[in-house]
C-alpha cells in the first residue's frame, strides 16, 4: 500500500513524539513492504512563531492532498499566561479540524494489566477497562459564536448543534457498540440544556434500527463520577464536544498516564490521528515526554487503512514496551534512563523482530536498543 501522510509535530514535546509515530510506521513499511511517504507542515505556537498564524494554508493544504496525519501537540507557556491574545496555538487544532471536517474522535481507553498500580485508582475498579469514546468533534460550544462585550465584563459561547452532526455520529457510535459488548451510553445534560435535549431525542430515535445495542443515558456530572467509581460499566460513550473532551482527559487517571491515550478523528475525506496530551512544554527537548500515545495512533492510522496485522504488531510491540518496563518516566520506577527515543527504538526493533522476547538492557542503556 502507498499512503502520503503529512506529518504535524507542532509544539512542545509534540515534535518528540511524533518522531517515534513515524519511526514506527517506516519500520512497518519496511516490514510489510508498503510505501509511507511524510511531509510535515507547521502548526500551533510553531506556526505562529514563523507565519504569524496557527495555520498556515500551506499547511491545509499538505493535510487536504494526504492520505493522512499524524498529528503532535499544540500550546506554549506564553500563550496560556495571556488569556487577551487574539491569535493562539490551539485555533490551530479546531481549525484543522474544521478544514478537515474531522467530526468524530475515537478515544480508545484500555487498562494495561502491567500498569494497574500506576493508576491513583484502585486494581479491583480499574481491570479490564475497556471503553471507546466517541466524541463529536466539529460543533457545539469549541465552535459556537462566542462574543465579549465592549467593557471586558461580560463574555458568551453559544453551544449549537443541528441534527446531521448528531446523527452521522451517532450512526458510528452504535455500529462500533455492535462489534464490541453492544452497549453504548449517551452522555448528555439533558435535564439543564436543550442541545442535550436534542442529542436525547436523536438517539432514540435511531436506537431501534439497532435492536442488538443496549442504550443507557446519563448526566455529564454523574458520568464524570461513575467513570471512576465504575469505569467498566462502560463500552462505547457517545457525547457531545466539551464533554467528551473532559471526560476522555478525566480518563487517564484510569490507565495511569495521559501519555498512554491514543485517538483517530475521522470525518467523509480525511482523517488525523493524535496522542490526546497537550505540548508540556516544560518537558520538551528533556527526553522524558511518553511516545506511547503517538505510537498508538499510529496504530489506528493503520486500523483506518484496513492494514489490521500491521496495527496489530504496533500493539504488541507496545504492550511488550509495558512489560519489560521500557517506558518513559511517567510509567517508570524501575529504570531511570529509558528515554523518548529509547521507547521508539525498542518498539521500531520489536517490529522488526517480533518473535524475539529478551531486551539486551546493556545496549539500550547505552542508547541502542538491540533485541537478542
Amino acid at each position: 500500500m502507498k499512503l502520503n501522510i503529512a506529518v504535524l509535530p507542532g509544539d512542545g514535546i509534540g515534535p518528540e513524539v511524533i518522531a517515534q509515530a513515524v519511526k514506527v510506521l517506516k519500520a512497518i513499511a519496511m516490514e510489510f513492504n508498503h510505501v509511507f511517504t511524510f511531509q510535515n507542515a507547521l502548526v500551533g505556537a510553531s506556526a505562529i512563531d514563523k507565519m504569524g498564524t496557527a495555520l498556515p494554508k500551506e499547511s491545509i493544504d499538505i493535510c487536504k492532498k494526504a492520505d493522512a496525519v499524524l498529528f503532535g501537540a499544540i500550546g506554549k507557556t506564553s500563550f496560556d499566561l495571556d488569556p487577551n491574545a487574539k491569535i493562539r496555538p490551539e485555533q490551530g487544532l479546531l481549525g484543522i479540524r474544521k478544514e478537515l471536517g474531522l467530526y468524530t474522535n475515537i478515544r480508545p481507553i484500555i487498562a494495561y494489566d502491567d500498569l494497574l498500580g500506576k493508576s491513583s485508582l484502585k486494581v479491583k475498579q480499574i481491570k479490564d477497562t475497556n471503553i471507546l469514546i466517541y466524541r463529536e468533534l466539529t460543533g457545539g460550544i469549541y465552535f459556537g459564536e462566542r462574543s465579549i462585550s465592549e467593557d471586558g465584563n461580560t463574555a458568551s459561547d453559544v453551544c449549537t448543534y443541528h441534527r446531521f452532526e448528531i446523527e452521522r455520529i451517532a450512526h458510528q457510535a452504535f455500529k462500533a457498540a455492535q462489534s464490541r459488548r453492544k452497549k453504548l451510553t449517551l452522555v448528555d445534560k439533558a435535564n439543564v440544556l436543550e442541545s442535550s435535549r436534542l442529542w436525547r431525542r436523536i438517539v432514540q430515535e435511531i436506537a431501534p434500527q439497532y435492536p442488538d445495542v443496549k442504550v443507557n443515558y446519563i448526566y455529564i456530572d454523574n458520568a464524570a463520577m461513575e467513570l471512576i467509581i465504575r469505569p467498566r460499566q462502560f463500552d462505547v460513550i457517545l457525547t457531545e464536544n466539551m464533554f467528551g473532551d473532559i471526560l476522555s482527559e478525566e480518563a487517564s487517571v484510569i490507565v495511569g498516564s495521559i501519555g498512554l491515550l491514543a485517538s483517530a478523528s475521522i470525518g467523509d475525506n480525511h482523517a488525523m490521528f493524535e496522542p490526546i496530551h497537550g505540548a508540556y512544554t516544560k518537558a520538551a527537548n528533556k527526553g522524558i515526554a511518553n511516545p506511547i500515545a503517538s505510537i498508538l495512533s499510529a496504530a489506528m492510522l493503520l486500523d483506518h487503512f484496513g492494514l489490521d496485522e500491521e496495527a496489530s504488531l504496533v500493539r504488541e510491540g507496545v504492550d511488550k514496551s509495558l512489560k519489560l518496563h521500557i517506558t518513559t518516566p511517567d510509567l517508570n520506577n524501575k529504570y531511570d534512563n529509558i528515554s523518548t527515543t529509547k521507547v521508539g527504538d525498542f518498539i521500531e526493533d520489536f517490529i522488526n523482530n517480533p518473535d524475539e522476547t529478551n531486551l539486551n538492557f546493556t545496549n539500550i542503556h547505552l542508547g541502542q536498543s538491540t533485541i537478542i
